[in-house]
Protein backbone atom coordinates (compact mmCIF):
# COMPACT_ATOMS: atom_id res chain seq x y z
CA UNK A 1 0.00 0.00 0.00
CA UNK A 2 1.37 3.70 -1.33
CA UNK A 3 0.51 7.07 -0.44
CA UNK A 4 -1.85 8.75 -2.57
CA UNK A 5 -3.92 11.88 -1.94
CA UNK A 6 -7.33 12.18 -1.88
CA UNK A 7 -9.58 15.43 -1.89
CA UNK A 8 -12.19 15.75 0.71
CA UNK A 9 -15.20 17.54 0.86
CA UNK A 10 -15.53 20.39 4.00
CA UNK A 11 -18.12 22.80 4.87
CA UNK A 12 -17.30 25.94 3.02
CA UNK A 13 -15.10 28.39 5.45
CA UNK A 14 -14.16 25.31 7.55
CA UNK A 15 -11.26 24.08 5.68
CA UNK A 16 -9.02 25.53 7.88
CA UNK A 17 -10.64 23.87 10.80
CA UNK A 18 -10.74 20.57 9.20
CA UNK A 19 -7.27 20.68 8.51
CA UNK A 20 -6.01 21.46 12.30
CA UNK A 21 -8.68 19.00 13.55
CA UNK A 22 -7.53 16.26 11.38
CA UNK A 23 -4.12 16.50 11.79
CA UNK A 24 -4.44 16.53 15.87
CA UNK A 25 -6.58 13.46 15.39
CA UNK A 26 -3.72 11.70 13.36
CA UNK A 27 -0.99 12.52 15.96
CA UNK A 28 -3.42 11.70 19.06
CA UNK A 29 -4.83 8.30 17.36
CA UNK A 30 -1.16 7.44 16.28
CA UNK A 31 -1.88 7.47 12.83
CA UNK A 32 1.38 9.13 10.97
CA UNK A 33 2.16 6.26 9.28
CA UNK A 34 -0.96 6.61 7.45
CA UNK A 35 -2.15 10.08 7.13
CA UNK A 36 0.49 12.30 6.17
CA UNK A 37 -0.13 15.78 4.62
CA UNK A 38 -3.24 17.62 4.65
CA UNK A 39 -3.40 21.15 2.49
CA UNK A 40 -6.07 23.43 1.85
CA UNK A 41 -5.22 24.69 -1.77
CA UNK A 42 -5.07 28.21 -1.56
CA UNK A 43 -3.37 30.62 -3.69
CA UNK A 44 -1.75 34.68 -2.84
CA UNK A 45 -3.55 37.31 -4.80
CA UNK A 46 -2.77 41.18 -5.07
CA UNK A 47 -5.93 43.02 -5.02
CA UNK A 48 -5.56 47.00 -5.79
CA UNK A 49 -8.81 48.90 -3.58
CA UNK A 50 -8.79 52.80 -3.67
CA UNK A 51 -4.99 52.71 -4.80
CA UNK A 52 -3.93 50.67 -2.23
CA UNK A 53 -2.57 47.18 -3.10
CA UNK A 54 -2.89 44.81 -0.39
CA UNK A 55 -2.09 41.18 -0.34
CA UNK A 56 -4.56 38.60 0.45
CA UNK A 57 -5.07 34.58 0.29
CA UNK A 58 -7.61 32.87 -2.07
CA UNK A 59 -9.11 29.08 -1.51
CA UNK A 60 -8.14 27.95 -5.08
CA UNK A 61 -11.24 25.12 -4.29
CA UNK A 62 -13.76 26.90 -1.28
CA UNK A 63 -15.02 23.14 0.49
CA UNK A 64 -12.23 21.15 -0.33
CA UNK A 65 -8.82 19.91 1.37
CA UNK A 66 -6.25 17.74 -0.05
CA UNK A 67 -4.89 14.83 2.36
CA UNK A 68 -2.05 12.52 1.72
CA UNK A 69 -2.66 8.80 2.69
CA UNK A 70 -2.54 5.48 3.04
CA UNK A 71 -6.64 4.14 2.29
CA UNK A 72 -6.43 1.76 4.91
CA UNK A 73 -9.94 1.04 6.62
CA UNK A 74 -9.09 2.57 10.07
CA UNK A 75 -7.67 6.11 8.10
CA UNK A 76 -10.68 6.18 6.28
CA UNK A 77 -12.73 6.07 9.09
CA UNK A 78 -10.87 8.69 11.07
CA UNK A 79 -10.78 11.38 8.22
CA UNK A 80 -14.62 11.15 7.18
CA UNK A 81 -15.56 11.17 11.38
CA UNK A 82 -13.14 14.68 11.93
CA UNK A 83 -15.87 17.14 12.64
CA UNK A 84 -16.42 19.44 9.14
CA UNK A 85 -16.01 16.78 6.88
CA UNK A 86 -18.96 15.80 4.73
CA UNK A 87 -17.01 13.22 2.51
CA UNK A 88 -14.70 12.02 0.46
CA UNK A 89 -14.96 13.00 -3.43
CA UNK A 90 -14.85 10.10 -6.09
CA UNK A 91 -16.63 7.61 -3.46
CA UNK A 92 -20.08 6.15 -4.65
CA UNK A 93 -21.24 6.21 -1.43
CA UNK A 94 -22.44 2.94 0.60
CA UNK A 95 -18.85 2.17 1.80
CA UNK A 96 -16.91 1.97 -1.15
CA UNK A 97 -14.06 3.53 -0.79
CA UNK A 98 -12.54 6.88 -3.10
CA UNK A 99 -10.58 7.08 -5.97
CA UNK A 100 -7.22 8.96 -5.51
CA UNK A 101 -6.39 12.03 -7.65
CA UNK A 102 -3.82 11.27 -10.31
CA UNK A 103 0.01 12.38 -10.17
CA UNK A 104 -0.39 14.92 -12.41
CA UNK A 105 -3.50 16.56 -10.92
CA UNK A 106 -1.82 16.87 -7.59
CA UNK A 107 1.17 17.99 -9.36
CA UNK A 108 -0.64 20.78 -10.82
CA UNK A 109 -2.13 21.92 -7.42
CA UNK A 110 0.64 21.78 -5.81
CA UNK A 111 2.94 23.33 -8.05
CA UNK A 112 0.92 26.56 -8.27
CA UNK A 113 1.42 26.72 -4.21
CA UNK A 114 5.26 26.10 -4.64
CA UNK A 115 4.55 22.59 -3.07
CA UNK A 116 5.90 19.04 -4.54
CA UNK A 117 4.09 16.06 -4.19
CA UNK A 118 6.77 13.85 -3.25
CA UNK A 119 8.14 14.75 0.12
CA UNK A 120 11.99 14.51 -1.21
CA UNK A 121 13.45 14.00 2.45
CA UNK A 122 11.77 10.79 2.70
CA UNK A 123 10.32 9.61 -0.33
CA UNK A 124 13.48 10.05 -2.51
CA UNK A 125 17.28 9.10 -2.22
CA UNK A 126 20.78 8.66 -4.76
CA UNK A 127 20.53 5.48 -6.37
CA UNK A 128 16.49 5.35 -5.83
CA UNK A 129 14.57 4.23 -9.30
CA UNK A 130 12.09 6.39 -10.83
CA UNK A 131 9.96 6.74 -13.72
CA UNK A 132 9.75 10.36 -15.77
CA UNK A 133 5.85 10.88 -15.72
CA UNK A 134 5.49 13.82 -18.27
CA UNK A 135 8.76 16.13 -20.39
CA UNK A 136 10.73 14.60 -23.50
CA UNK A 137 11.75 11.35 -21.39
CA UNK A 138 8.25 10.38 -20.50
CA UNK A 139 8.04 6.63 -19.62
CA UNK A 140 11.67 6.08 -19.33
CA UNK A 141 12.93 4.58 -16.39
CA UNK A 142 16.56 5.17 -14.45
CA UNK A 143 18.04 5.65 -11.05
CA UNK A 144 18.94 9.07 -9.55
CA UNK A 145 21.77 10.69 -9.51
CA UNK A 146 21.76 13.37 -7.73
CA UNK A 147 19.31 16.02 -5.99
CA UNK A 148 18.61 19.58 -6.04
CA UNK A 149 16.69 20.76 -3.79
CA UNK A 150 16.84 24.63 -3.72
CA UNK A 151 15.98 24.11 -7.99
CA UNK A 152 13.49 21.42 -7.53
CA UNK A 153 15.65 19.09 -10.01
CA UNK A 154 16.49 15.82 -10.12
CA UNK A 155 19.65 13.76 -12.06
CA UNK A 156 18.60 11.28 -13.40
CA UNK A 157 20.41 8.32 -15.19
CA UNK A 158 18.50 6.90 -18.67
CA UNK A 159 19.78 4.48 -21.22
CA UNK A 160 19.76 6.57 -24.23
CA UNK A 161 21.18 4.53 -27.38
CA UNK A 162 22.60 1.61 -25.18
CA UNK A 163 24.34 4.52 -22.97
CA UNK A 164 23.85 5.65 -19.12
CA UNK A 165 23.08 9.13 -19.93
CA UNK A 166 22.25 12.07 -17.12
CA UNK A 167 19.75 13.71 -17.86
CA UNK A 168 18.06 17.30 -15.60
CA UNK A 169 14.37 17.08 -14.92
CA UNK A 170 12.27 18.68 -12.79
CA UNK A 171 10.79 17.11 -9.54
CA UNK A 172 7.51 17.36 -10.71
CA UNK A 173 8.18 15.29 -13.84
CA UNK A 174 8.99 12.29 -11.86
CA UNK A 175 7.27 9.52 -9.72
CA UNK A 176 8.87 6.54 -7.48
CA UNK A 177 8.92 3.12 -9.52
CA UNK A 178 6.88 0.59 -6.78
Amino acid sequence: MDKKWYVVNTYSGHEKKVQEKLMMRTESMGMQDYIFRVIVPEAKEVEVKDGVKKEKIKKLFPGYVLVEMIMTDEAWFIVRNTPGVTGFIGSSGKGAKPTPLQPYEVDKILNSMGMSRLEVSTDLAVGELVKVVSGPFAGMEGKIESLDLENSIVYVLLDLFGQETSVEVELSQIEKTA
